[in-house]
């Protein structure tokens, strides 16, 4: 993981968010889901809208940035959700592209950023693009948008 922060040149307080398969496999990172949570992810999964819940204590600490929360998401793109599946584990998935930098809609565009620094490229088709996903945090009450995107609350 930690070659992801390297290689997009990420800050290490920024956390990354985790690509599920299912609600089983958010259970295995979350120490709980709220029943919102639940609601959202029934309304709005497969799709853009990532939950920061309470991480479990096994979680990397990469992946929290020390944070003690997890972000959760169930991607609509469905060679991101077969990779999940086939892998039978949540991956990390933070766009590709140097941070501050707007992530590219094409493996071209990813190679454009990355040639010289990437082993391997899985290349699903060219995205929509546009807005990111929708960043809600669960771990407050009232949850709070920490990031607004695709998904409207």
């Amino acid at each position: 993981m930690r070659r992801i922060f390297d290689v997009k040149g990420r800050a290490d307080a920024k956390p990354l968010l985790v690509l599920v398969d299912s609600l089983a496999m958010v259970e295995g990172l979350a120490a709980e889901i709220p029943p919102a949570a639940r609601t959202l992810m029934a309304r709005h999964w497969p799709g853009a809208l990532t939950l920061v819940l309470r991480a479990r204590p096994h979680v990397p600490v990469e992946v929290t940035a020390g944070s003690g929360s997890v972000g959760v998401r169930l991607s609509a793109h469905p060679v991101a959700r077969g990779l999940v599946g086939a892998l039978g584990a949540p991956i990390t998935a933070p766009s590709a592209n140097p941070s501050g930098v707007a992530p590219p809609t094409t493996a071209a565009g990813v190679l454009a950023h990355f040639l010289d620094r990437i082993e391997l490229l899985l290349d699903g088709g060219a995205t929509p693009g546009g807005q990111p996903s929708t960043v809600l945090d669960l771990t407050v009450d009232p949850p709070r948008v920490l990031r607004a995107g695709a998904v409207r609350l």
